[in-house]
C-alpha cells in the first residue's frame, strides 16, 4: 500500500505563527505576515510537488480567499500537482458547479479534486443568502451530489428534489478523468450523505481510538449502500530533527497565543453547530494543560484556529510511526499543513517521506526514485 499525502495552501493568509480563524471566526492578524498572493501560493504549491505531495487543500469560507479563483490561478505555476478545492454546495447551482468542475479539467489536465463542505455555521451562511437549517444543509448537499455525479456520467437530469429543481439539465463536455469527492462530517446525517456519494471520506486529527469509531461508522453506512470509500485525515504537523526541537517549536508556537484571542475564539467557536468543532474543542477545553491528548498528537493549534486543530508534534521518526498508526486503522490519505506552510512543507517531505518511503508505505507520485533521507531538512 502506497500512503497518499496532500499538503495545504494558506489563501487565509500565512506566518511563522498559527494562523487563526475559520468555522465562523476571523483570521487573526498573523495571516498579514505572508499575504496570500498568487506569487507565494505558487511558491508552496512547487515546493508540495517536487516532495511529492499529490495535492493541495484550500479551504472556504469568508476568512479566506475564494478557492476556485485562487487555484486556477496557481495551477499556471504547477505542473502535475492536484488541487482539493473545498466548496460549499449552497452558493452555487449543481449545474454550474459541475460545468465548472469540467472546465478545470480540461484546462488543468485533470487536476481537480473536490472538497464538499455543507458549511456548519448558520450566521455565516445567512450573509451568503442562505437561511436553511443545519439538517436541511445536508439534505441538499445530497440532491447536489446526485445531479452533479450524474451529470459527470453524461446524463440528461431531471430533478424535483426538496430543496434543489433542475430541468433538462447536461453538459456539453463531461470531465475526464470525473473529480473525486471528499467529504467530512461527524453528524448522523453527515454520514449517510458521505455513504452515498463520497469517494473519500475526512476526520480532523482526533487520537487514533476515536478516528476507529468513525471509520467503521462510516463504512457500515456505505456498506448498506453497496459502496466503499477510501479514509483521509487533516492534521497539522510539526517534524524536525528531533522530538526536543519538534516540542520546542510547538511551545514556540503556544507562547504566541494572546490570552484574549484564545477566548475570543473559543467563544466563537463553542456556538458552533459543526458537530466536528465541538469534538475538536471537546479534546483540550480551552485549556493551555495537557495539550498532548496521544503520543506526538498536540492539541494545540484549536485554541486559536476553527476546524483542523491538531498537530502531528516530534522527530521525523515519532511523527512517521504516528502515520503508521493511523495507516492502520484504515487512514490512506493524509492532508496535512504547518506553519510556515513553505519551511514545514520541507521539514515534512526531506525528513518524514524518505522514511515511509523505506519502509515502503510511500512512493513519489511524479519520480521513479524517491530522493535519498535527508540528513539536514531545509529550516527556512
Amino acid at each position: 500500500m502506497s500512503l497518499t499525502f496532500h499538503w495545504f495552501l494558506p489563501t487565509n493568509g500565512d506566518s511563522r505563527h498559527v494562523v487563526g480563524g475559520g468555522h465562523g471566526t476571523p483570521a487573526t492578524a498573523s495571516g498579514r505576515d505572508r499575504p496570500p498572493t498568487v506569487a507565494y501560493l505558487s511558491q508552496i504549491a512547487r515546493a508540495a510537488e517536487d516532495l511529492g505531495f499529490v495535492g493541495v487543500l484550500t479551504p472556504t469560507g469568508a476568512w479566506c480567499e475564494d478557492a476556485w479563483l485562487t487555484t486556477a490561478m496557481v495551477a499556471q505555476h504547477s505542473e502535475r500537482l492536484k488541487f482539493l478545492v473545498a466548496f460549499r454546495p449552497g452558493f452555487v447551482s449543481p449545474t454550474l458547479a459541475a460545468q465548472m468542475a469540467s472546465t478545470f479539467q480540461r484546462q488543468t489536465g485533470g487536476r481537480l479534486l473536490l472538497n464538499v463542505v455543507t458549511g456548519g455555521e448558520s450566521h455565516e451562511q445567512k450573509a451568503y443568502g442562505d437561511f436553511l437549517d443545519k439538517d436541511d444543509r445536508y439534505r441538499r448537499t445530497g440532491e447536489f451530489l446526485q445531479i452533479v455525479r450524474e451529470l459527470w456520467e453524461g446524463k440528461t437530469v431531471d430533478l424535483h428534489g426538496e430543496h434543489l429543481r433542475v430541468e433538462d439539465a447536461k453538459l456539453a463536455r463531461v470531465p475526464d478523468p470525473v473529480p473525486e469527492v471528499y467529504f467530512g462530517g461527524s453528524s448522523p446525517i453527515a454520514g449517510e450523505v458521505a455513504a452515498r456519494h463520497a469517494d473519500v471520506y475526512l476526520t480532523w486529527g482526533e487520537p487514533p481510538a476515536q478516528v476507529a469509531e468513525k471509520i467503521a461508522w462510516v463504512r457500515g453506512l456505505a456498506a448498506r449502500q453497496g459502496r466503499t470509500l477510501r479514509f483521509g485525515i487533516r492534521l497539522h504537523v510539526i517534524t524536525r530533527d528531533t522530538s526536543e526541537e519538534a516540542w520546542a517549536e510547538a511551545n514556540r508556537l503556544l507562547d504566541g497565543f494572546d490570552p484574549q484571542t484564545v477566548r475570543s475564539v473559543q467563544a466563537g467557536l463553542a456556538r458552533s453547530e459543526s458537530e466536528g468543532q465541538q469534538r475538536m474543542l471537546a479534546l483540550h477545553g480551552g485549556s493551555r494543560d495537557s495539550l498532548e491528548i496521544h503520543p506526538n498528537l498536540w492539541a494545540g493549534i484549536g485554541l486559536v484556529r476553527g476546524g483542523a486543530g491538531t498537530a502531528l508534534v516530534g522527530s521525523h521518526a515519532e511523527v512517521a510511526e504516528r502515520i503508521r498508526e493511523y495507516a492502520g486503522l484504515g487512514i490512506e490519505e493524509f492532508v496535512l499543513s504547518g506553519y510556515p506552510h513553505l519551511e514545514e512543507a520541507y521539514w515534512f517531505g526531506e525528513g518524514v517521506l524518505p522514511r515511509l518511503a523505506g519502509e515502503g508505505l510511500w512512493k513519489h507520485p511524479f519520480r521513479t526514485e524517491t530522493a535519498p533521507l535527508a540528513q539536514v531538512p531545509f529550516a527556512g
